[in-house]
């Protein structure tokens, strides 16, 4: 089966090339980003040995479909997307905090909790909160974005303080988040989803205006719970079942491996690679309505790059 795990285009106006966790990232003239979905998958900012197949197609087409679906709340930096691995968009000035928003206390609110936090990104949270369990009202606990190793968590009084933002500006950014969360969340109630939490990226252009970059609610950047059984599963004690990287995160853990100094990948079987995949490709007709067809083989690169060079001849 065909997968995509790294890319070496040669595109004209090409000026560089940078290898995310995820994605290949190339920087054209005129201030042209082209974006490769691979097929990599990232746990603990470690990007794993093993590429997940149809992966890469199931984020960029998710993403390109809710920022279709955003484009009333806030422009965001895409052009087209010529080819399912790829979207093409502009190359604007990154804001260098992530915001993380959280409906529920999961994940790594969850992890910080369980370990006897009780304020987490200035966000103070009471005692005798369960893990799972839905807050009053989502918070939002932004991380730095980092060029290299960890995202760090951020308060917004630092953000403020360290001049990463003006209170204004974090402002704007604030209430665009909560408008695209309950966008997300009113996407995912009608499929029968419950957006857990996820991040958003902005940028600002040329003329200073505020976009949205990046994707978004993506199963790399967003945690599903399905709606119909979560209460169930709260009322037993046990964890809803959930569409996102965390379960390959639970899977590590279990496995005695955190990204920790000292601690050794678990070998990732073939079966666990298509678990992996056979979830992302669940997530994909869950959020999208759609069946995505898995028996369509995945383009070469060379048929890839062929296709992002002629639909760069048609941006003026």
């Amino acid at each position: 089966m065909n997968t995509i795990f790294k890319t070496d285009f040669n595109l004209p106006g090409q000026i560089s090339k940078y290898e995310g966790k995820v994605r290949d990232v190339y920087s054209l003239e005129n201030d042209i980003l082209v974006v490769i979905a691979s097929d990599r998958i990232s746990a603990f900012d470690i990007v794993m040995p093993n590429p997940i197949p149809f992966k890469g197609q199931v984020l960029n087409q998710i993403s390109v479909d809710m920022l279709k679906s955003t484009e009333d709340i806030i422009q965001n930096w895409l052009i087209s997307s010529p080819d399912p691995n790829v979207s093409i968009g502009r190359k604007l000035k990154p804001v260098k905090v992530e915001m993380v928003i959280r409906g529920y206390l999961s994940g790594h609110s969850d992890r910080l909790y369980s370990s006897g936090k009780r304020s987490i990104c200035g966000v103070n949270l009471p005692n005798g909160l369960v893990s799972n369990q839905k807050f009053d009202n989502p918070i939002i606990t932004p991380s730095t974005k980092a060029d290299i190793g960890h995202d760090e968590d951020i308060s917004k009084s630092d953000i403020i303080k360290k001049g990463i933002l003006t209170l204004d500006q974090y402002e704007e950014i604030e209430d665009i988040t909560y408008k695209l969360f309950k966008r997300g969340t009113d996407i995912a109630k009608k499929r029968g989803l419950i957006l857990v939490d996820t991040k958003y990226e902005f940028g600002y252009d040329s003329k200073d205006n505020l976009c949205l970059i990046d994707e978004i609610h993506t199963p790399d950047s967003s945690r599903y719970f399905y709606k119909d059984t979560y209460e169930d599963h709260m009322n037993r004690g046990e964890t809803p079942k959930q569409l996102s990287k965390e379960f390959f995160r639970q899977w590590l853990i279990k496995n005695d491996f955190q990204g920790k100094e000292g601690q050794d990948l678990p070998e990732i079987s073939d079966d666990v690679v298509m678990d992996v995949s056979n979830r992302y490709l669940e997530l994909y007709n869950k959020i999208t309505g759609n069946n995505f067809d898995s028996s369509k083989a995945i383009n070469s690169l060379d048929q890839i790059e062929e296709t992002v060079i002629n639909s760069l001849k048609l941006i003026s």
